[in-house]
């Protein structure tokens, strides 16, 4: 079955029959959640049509076909979009070659950016999430990148594979989730990535916990998240990351941590900074 056709399945088996006014017929029913003819009646459409949309037999879907199921399926505005990329795929992939582990492709602009941002954690990734630079807080926030090698030198894989990594943070199954949950979005916005593919087909050979994320089919847009550290030289920190796209390379994006003023993790920010300086 295609990846639409798990998407669609998973989340019509997440909604209970009398939720939507259909009666629980046949106790018990032979499949969790929906059945594929309720799915149609709900979005006034044939049961065949949307049979075959499942079943990767429909190569392409109208908007009208689409925002119909999805009000069927009760879908978030991030599963929305996620469902019309699936069904209407975008038709240029990233460029092979475009990644490059060892920074290279970070230009002076970024990197001085990077370099000015002294009081706050930074770090520049591309599509996949490698990391290809990072600022002198970053380094002390984490550990010093350059000691892992740049094939495994990535946000998502560090957060499941590195001991240090899933170690720190305090809210890691929160994270973990919302990570995988982002990274899905991330694969249908860029088919055919070679680097993502293999990424994805690594986590889930070698982590229990990434299978359980990735089985779940959430999916999620938020570019800002909360994360709880446990940091060993300056202790509990509660950090705001933001995702930036970069106006000077427009396929990265700049990755910063930043502390409400006056709070203690800005304080402890700040002796962080001393800390690494010296």
């Amino acid at each position: 079955m295609s990846e639409l056709g798990d998407f669609l399945k998973a989340k019509r088996a997440a909604i209970a029959p009398e939720s939507v006014g259909l009666p629980a017929v046949g106790n018990p029913r032979r499949v969790s959640g929906l059945r594929r003819e309720e799915v149609a009646q709900l979005a006034a459409m044939s049961v065949d049509h949307y049979t075959r949309l499942e079943q990767g037999r429909v190569t392409t879907a109208s908007d009208s076909v689409l925002s119909a199921i999805a009000s069927a399926l009760r879908l978030s505005d991030a599963e929305r979009t996620y469902l019309h990329i699936l069904a209407q795929p975008p038709t240029r992939s990233r460029p092979a070659g475009n990644r490059d582990g060892d920074g290279q492709k970070v230009g002076p602009l970024v990197r001085e950016l990077l370099n000015a941002m002294r009081d706050v954690p930074a770090l520049v990734v591309d599509p996949p999430g490698d990391i290809l630079a990072w600022n002198a807080l970053a380094e002390a926030l984490y550990f010093d990148f350059a000691e892992v090698p740049p094939a495994e030198r990535n946000m998502i894989r560090m957060l499941f594979l590195e001991p240090r990594v899933r170690g720190m943070h305090r809210n890691w199954e929160e994270v973990a989730s919302a990570s995988v949950a982002r990274m899905r979005m991330k694969v249908g916005t860029i088919p055919g990535d070679r680097r993502m593919a293999e990424l994805v087909g690594e986590l889930l050979e070698r982590d229990a916990d990434f299978r359980r994320f990735w089985g779940g089919h959430r999916v999620l847009a938020t570019d800002s998240f909360r994360k709880s550290f446990d940091h060993p030289v300056v202790g509990h920190l509660e950090l705001d990351w933001q995702a930036l796209i970069l106006g000077a390379e427009p396929d990265l994006t700049m990755i910063a941590f930043t502390a409400p003023a006056g709070s203690a993790t800005a304080d402890s920010l700040r002796v962080l900074g001393s800390w690494a300086a010296s």
